[in-house]
């Protein structure tokens, strides 16, 4: 196997916790609001509303206290409380700034990464400013050698990617935890994809077992296995 030309790596839930942050906000605010509905309830409906403005809104926190209020809106009839709301965005604050906390294995494969000279990119999708403020935080941004903030992760993206750096699909690894951006475009791009799973997966980054049936990818436990790709 020939040594990539480029290798990015996902961030969030990759490198560090972020979904987890998620739920738990999510959790509470649940508790905070059980007068109006049942968590079941409110979870369902805020991940609807969440679907429904994926396309305005983007991923992240911002985009997360905005679809948590029009949840609360709408399942109230407007009767939820400036108090309540004032709860659910700062709520979302706290979600942009919690302390970046490495995953098991990151600045050993990074640092082993860099030694042998593979350039290192960072390719993540989300806010900018959020993305680029967890980056900060992280202390990691010495590693990479190029960082990309997308708003979405699918093939006409990595193809926009690959024809800006000049790199072959074949010559190209993406690492990361999601099935639907990190792996299913990249193999269907013929470029190399390793999936390293984390415990808990965002409902809209879910896939079927049928849309990944017929894809060739690697799957690792650990981060650290990666290094066993790059030769």
């Amino acid at each position: 196997m020939t040594t990539p030309q480029l290798i990015a790596f996902d961030a969030d839930d990759t490198l560090w916790p972020n979904q987890p942050h998620f739920d738990q906000a999510e959790a509470e605010l649940s508790a905070l609001l059980t007068h109006y509905a049942d968590a079941e309830t409110l979870s369902s409906r805020f991940n609807e509303v969440h679907r429904q403005n994926m396309h305005l809104f983007g991923y992240g926190a911002k985009s997360f206290m905005l679809c948590m209020i029009e949840t609360v809106i709408q399942l109230t009839e407007g009767s939820v409380t400036g108090t309540e709301i004032q709860q659910i965005i700062d709520s979302g604050k706290q979600l942009l700034s919690f302390s970046i906390e490495l995953l098991p294995h990151v600045e050993a494969v990074l640092s082993e990464l860099k030694e042998r000279g593979v350039p290192l990119m960072l390719l993540t999708k989300g806010d900018l400013f959020d993305q680029e403020s967890k980056l900060a935080r992280s202390g990691l941004g010495d590693y990479f050698d190029y960082v990309e903030i997308v708003s979405e992760k699918n093939e006409a993206t990595y193809r926009r990617i690959l024809s800006r750096y000049q790199v072959q699909p074949q010559d190209f690894m993406m690492i990361g935890n999601s099935l639907k951006s990190d792996v299913v475009p990249v193999a269907k791009l013929g470029a190399r994809a390793i999936y390293v799973p984390f415990y808990t997966t965002w409902i809209h980054e879910r896939v079927s077992a049928e849309e990944v049936a017929q894809l060739s990818f690697h799957e690792v436990a650990s981060l650290k296995e990666v290094l066993a790709y790059v030769s």
